[in-house]
């Protein structure tokens, strides 16, 4: 009995989670990783360059900071990420500019001027080359 309810145990943590999914700019410039933690989804997205950083680094940020931004359904303000790591790799499917990707209740519009997302709740993030804002 302990040997086939171990056996159980094994094969439901092998059994794989669901794909995040991805996105990407034309551009390549920007990829966004949608993940769902406890049922909470959110999305990251990641500039792989900057010509000017518009947010100020926060002081107890001994990270990289400034190329990263974040929101879930539940925020009600995105985030920028003080990280250690990174979204950016050739995954993803590409936006075509003037296409809005939708997921659980997140949204990210492509433009010309970079990647908008947000939640329901219209908090979110607006970012591009130039310029990176949170609402």
């Amino acid at each position: 009995m302990r040997r086939a309810a171990f056996a159980a145990l094994l094969a439901l943590a092998a059994t794989p989670l669901a794909a995040d999914e991805m996105i990407r700019s034309p551009s390549g410039n920007i990829v966004c990783i949608a993940t769902e933690t406890d049922g909470v989804a959110g999305v990251r997205c990641d500039l792989d360059a900057i010509s000017k950083q518009s947010l100020k680094r926060p002081k107890d940020c001994d990270l990289d900071f400034g190329q990263a931004y974040f929101v879930e359904t539940t925020s009600k303000r995105g985030v920028a990420m003080c990280y250690g790591d990174t979204a950016l790799g050739p995954e993803g499917r590409v936006i075509a500019y003037g296409e809005t990707w939708r997921w659980k209740g997140l949204s990210c519009a492509s433009s010309p001027a970079g990647m908008r997302c947000a939640n329901a709740r219209g908090a979110g993030f607006e970012i591009s080359r130039q310029r990176q804002r949170l609402f």
